[in-house]
Formats: structure tokens, sequence, C-alpha cells
């Protein structure tokens, strides 16, 4: 695994709010996005705002109690069948894959594991991420 963070999700209870703090006070860059999320780039890393419902829909675990923290961290890789090897790897090394590899609706493929200490990582290939 190369060592980089690709993007880190936060699971917010107020998606306009926590855009405003972000932008506004802190001053991140923001990017263009759609209403339902917002990215800031910072460097090669992106910041993601995503509601925590959707966040944890998206990672096929409940929203409330000790399995799901509010965020996620992605690593994206340059191909499907690289999610699918690192996602084998981690299990060797006792991650828990809470969501298998599959095709998303956004066109790319992913999958979801925990850490020995849950939390939380997206393994991805996005096609149209531009920092691999």
């Amino acid at each position: 695994m190369d060592p980089r963070i690709s993007l880190i999700t936060l699971g917010v209870s107020d998606l306009e709010r926590a855009t405003r703090f972000y932008e506004e006070c802190l001053g991140l860059p923001r990017l263009q996005t759609p209403p339902s999320i917002t990215f800031f780039e910072l460097g090669k890393t992106w910041l993601g705002l995503w509601p925590r419902e959707s966040l944890a829909d998206d990672a096929g675990l409940s929203p409330d109690g000790s399995g799901f923290r509010g965020f996620s961290l992605a690593h994206n890789v340059r191909s499907p069948a690289e999610v699918d090897a690192l996602l084998a790897h981690v299990a060797a090394y006792g991650a828990k894959v809470v969501k298998p590899a599959h095709a998303t609706d956004w066109g790319g493929y992913s999958g979801y594991f925990t850490d020995p200490d849950g939390f939380l990582w997206e393994v991805a290939h996005n096609p149209d991420f531009p920092h691999l």
C-alpha cells in the first residue's frame, strides 16, 4: 500500500452548517459538488462532508451505536483488481471487511473494512479521482 490518505469523509448531522464552517471559518477551498455532499481539496487529499446517515448507508452500517464512528478514511487505487487485492491483504492482517468490493452507482468500484480498532476505511477505484 502506498502511504497516503486520498479522502477523509466526515459524517455530519447538518451538511449546510458543516459546509459553512469548513468553508467560511477554516477557509478551506471548496470544490464544485452536488448538493448532497461537499468536497474540499487539501493538496492531494480531499476532505468530504456527507450526512452521517448517507455515509453509514454507503458502508452498509447503522449510523448509531459503536459500529459506525461518524467518518471514514479512503484509499484510492488504480484499478478494481487493486481494490480486491488490498481488501484481501488487510483481512489477512485482522481487518474486518464490512462491505465487499462492488461496482458503485458513481461509476467506480469500492469496498469497506474496519481496522482492528474499528475505524472505517473505504478502498476505492474512482476513474475520475485525480490523485493517484
